[in-house]
Formats: structure tokens, sequence, C-alpha cells
């Protein structure tokens, strides 16, 4: 079974969204909020090339969707 990472923050309502869509789907993940978690914030970072729109779904290690439908929260940093 795939091991899905989620990447985001507690304050954006994409994240929410993105989270409910994984529970719905019955898929097990780890949620890491990168706002809160510097060691996970520079795993994001260096795992997506950069990337600081949240958020950012991984599978077994490789970023597969960045962002919610288009729409995400930039995160500093």
């Amino acid at each position: 079974m795939a091991k899905f990472e989620l990447f985001g923050t507690r304050s954006c309502p994409y994240t929410e969204e993105m989270r409910e869509w994984l529970e719905w789907k019955g898929h097990e993940y780890v949620e890491y909020d990168v706002e809160a978690d510097g060691a996970a914030h520079a795993r994001m970072i260096a795992m997506s090339g950069g990337q600081r729109t949240v958020p950012i779904l991984a599978e077994d290690g490789a970023v597969i969707r960045v962002g919610w439908h288009g729409r995400g929260c930039v995160v500093a940093g």
C-alpha cells in the first residue's frame, strides 16, 4: 500500500479539503503542519523543488499533487 504524506498548514482551507478527500477515499496518510514543524517544512521544500504552495501531497516520497484544484496557500520561509 502506498504511503501518502500531506504537507499543509492549519490555517489553509485547501489543506483541510485535501485531508477530507484523503479520508473519504480511505487513504492512510501522515500529515505535517509545515508552519509548526521546521523539519517538515525543509523536507517539503527539498522534495518539491522549492515549492511553497500547500497543500502538497506526496506518495512514496514523490510529490504527486501541489494545491487543491488549482488553489493553495503560500507558506513563508
